[in-house]
């Protein structure tokens, strides 16, 4: 499939869609606590998602059983909510949560620490963040897509992290997934020229170590070859003119000024 220019019409649902989605992930990441278990932030997760009148998108998709990601310390992505499994003091959480709006999907990615977590956990998480922001300054018409995957890579290469390549982020629209793949490291060539009104879901992977990762017996979870930590960052973006739209940024992040709507970080 060819890659997909928005029009004015599906920019405004997008638009809505990661509104959304950032007021999700910033009312589920104040509900984490140590003992609670990744099944009831599903279940919250999945209640603030329908409150809103959005459908989960990952629920069901591809077979996957829930309405959010819930991955812990060393697993990547793909995390599988049980009534089993509990949050610790110390824990870093990466939740991807991805909401369907009257046909429009929005996909988001973010990594909170439980309680008192070490000082590596928090730098991995934080700049984690940083190589999106690196990226971001290539996201706009005229700039090749590659750019983005070498400024992220270079972020993460400075800090001697390993950089996830089995795993990649992905166009978005009426589709969770469309074309172009978006890949957060170095490739050869420079990949599509970028055009106004495309929307990407750009999402770093990094870990502490090595970027190497297996997969889980379940066929879904993602975690690190080396059991070191991984953290996920992740928005839904809108190509323009000019700097990108991050459509699906959190009111908290605006406040804390790492990002101005309509303008660069």
């Amino acid at each position: 499939m060819p890659v997909t220019i928005k029009s004015a019409r599906e920019i405004e649902l997008m638009r809505a869609a990661g509104k959304i989605l950032g007021k999700v992930h910033q009312d589920l990441g104040k509900e984490l606590k140590p003992g609670m278990t990744t099944l009831e932030i599903d279940r919250i997760g999945e209640e603030m998602i329908r409150s809103y009148g959005c459908i989960p998108s990952f629920k069901n998709y591809h077979g996957f059983p829930a309405s959010v990601c819930v991955s812990i310390n060393n697993e990547v992505v793909h995390g599988i909510p049980s009534d089993r499994r509990f949050l610790q003091d110390g824990d870093i959480v990466s939740l991807d949560i991805g909401v369907n709006y009257k046909g429009y999907h929005s996909d988001a990615a973010r990594t909170h620490g439980v309680g008192a977590i070490s000082e590596a956990a928090y730098k991995l998480a934080l700049r984690t963040r940083e190589c999106f922001f690196a990226g971001m300054r290539y996201a706009t018409a005229g700039c090749h897509l590659h750019q983005i995957s070498a400024a992220i890579h270079q972020c993460a290469e400075h800090y001697k992290y390993g950089v996830v390549r089995d795993l990649v982020g992905h166009g978005i629209g009426s589709r969770l997934h469309e074309e172009p793949e978006v890949p957060n490291f170095r490739k050869f060539g420079r990949g599509i020229r970028l055009r106004a009104g495309m929307t990407l879901a750009v999402e770093p992977m990094i870990n502490e170590g090595t970027g190497n990762v297996e997969w889980l017996d379940n066929q879904w979870t993602v975690v690190t070859q080396d059991h070191k930590l991984s953290a996920h960052y992740e928005n839904t973006i809108l190509i323009t003119k000019g700097a990108p739209e991050i459509l699906s940024i959190t009111d908290d992040e605006i406040l804390e000024g790492i990002w101005t709507p309509g303008g660069t970080a």
